[in-house]
């Protein structure tokens, strides 16, 4: 349910404003006063906020400017002594609109309606935004991952292709995704394909394709990985998990940039940028026989080993407060505080799971805890199965 707040000082206009509201179905929250209601919107999310402008202790204009900050909600100003000049001011400041007093209720209502689409709008633009920009961050200022940053600027402006090795749960699709982001490539597709979870009888057929009629359920040609990352990255994550012939083809592909459908006689020429991963001790794939060496020889051009967070505990405190400002924000709430002995028992923690576990761990503590988080909060809800 949608959610509005009411700031007036006027308690029959807020009672009315309720009333009213909620039976087109809102739900309301009333703040007699500019310091009440900056309160509230610091412990709720709201999709519209009505402000009176002529009132004791903070007059509305001085509200909406502490409320931009604050809040991307659009802000709807209401007044009866109003002029022109105080509606011009108050849209220059940030107001979505100005309405006049007595209120008319279809405008009201119409004003609200479109005020939500914005707030939709809104929520839907910084969702993209975080889907498209926020997988690309990389946080923390410990000298192990900074040597990994400055690692990817070196490396991202060229072609290199690149191996990514590291524990589970410890970001290399963050690092193929930088990689990606920052060199000439990052207009073209990013193409990300799991080694791990394609079955081996399936794998070529993501990868070059397939002509129709090659294979029993192949009823019409499709394009494989490498020609849909043409001109950008193909990202060949757990590529430890690939079987032997397909691993064959691929070394095939670097070696001429070209590639062939499966069931298909016509070499496609390829222009991409491969870069792989693994969690596997790859050295010990090789002796095994698990792993081509002349693949690993043609794939890692440039190493970069993620360090696991055991060894960059001192990005614990960087990595938690941005867990929890993506989590609270998800979930409409504002951001709970830390305290610093919760910082430390999070730095004890043996994080097998990486910075996967730590996510988890930090969205249980979100949803469980109240007002703050604190050590004993940490000991107690950050169990795990290990």
């Amino acid at each position: 349910m949608s959610r509005i707040l009411v700031i007036d000082d006027e308690r029959s206009i807020r009672n009315t404003l309720q009333e009213i509201l909620k039976y087109e179905k809102y739900e309301v929250d009333l703040a007699a006063d500019g310091p009440e209601g900056l309160t509230l919107l610091g412990i709720n999310k709201y999709n519209v906020i009505l402000c009176d402008i002529k009132m004791p202790k903070m007059d509305g204009i001085e509200v909406l400017e502490k409320i931009q900050p604050m809040t991307d909600t659009p802000v709807v100003m209401i007044s009866g002594h109003g002029t022109i000049d105080t509606a011009v001011e108050a849209i220059k400041k940030g107001a979505f609109d100005y309405i006049s007093k007595p209120l008319d209720l279809n405008r009201l209502l119409i004003t609200i309606r479109n005020a939500m689409e914005k707030s939709i709008l809104v929520d839907e633009t910084k969702t993209l935004k975080r889907k498209i920009e926020g997988v690309h961050e990389m946080i923390g200022e410990s000298v192990e991952i900074q040597k990994v940053k400055d690692l990817i600027a070196r490396v991202a402006p060229t072609d290199a292709r690149v191996l990514i090795t590291g524990e589970s749960g410890t970001g290399k699709e963050l690092v193929a995704r930088w990689l990606h982001a920052l060199s000439n490539r990052s207009e073209k597709p990013f193409i990300e394909v799991n080694c791990a979870a394609i079955p081996s009888e399936l794998i070529e057929s993501n990868l070059f394709g397939h002509e129709k009629g090659s294979f029993t359920s192949a009823i019409k040609q499709k394009k494989g990985d490498f020609e849909l990352a043409t001109g950008g990255t193909l990202f060949l994550d757990e590529i430890g998990d690939m079987s032997l012939s397909a691993q064959a083809k691929v070394l095939r592909a670097l070696q001429e940039n070209k590639i062939t459908r499966v069931g298909g006689e016509k070499e496609i020429p390829v222009d991409v940028r491969v870069i792989a991963a693994t969690n596997k001790n790859i050295k010990e794939e090789l002796e095994r026989k698990n792993f081509r060496e002349d693949l690993y020889h043609r794939l890692s051009v440039i190493l970069i080993d993620v360090p696991p967070l055991s060894k960059r505990l001192d990005d614990v405190p960087l990595l938690t407060k941005q867990f929890i400002a993506e989590i609270c924000e998800h979930q409409g709430k504002a951001p709970l505080p830390v305290t610093d002995d919760a910082y430390t028992a999070l730095k004890t923690i043996k994080w097998t799971g990486n910075i996967r576990e730590l996510r988890n761990v930090i969205e249980r503590l979100v949803i469980l805890c109240d007002g703050k988080i604190t050590a004993a909060d940490v000991e107690r809800y950050s169990m795990t199965l290990y």
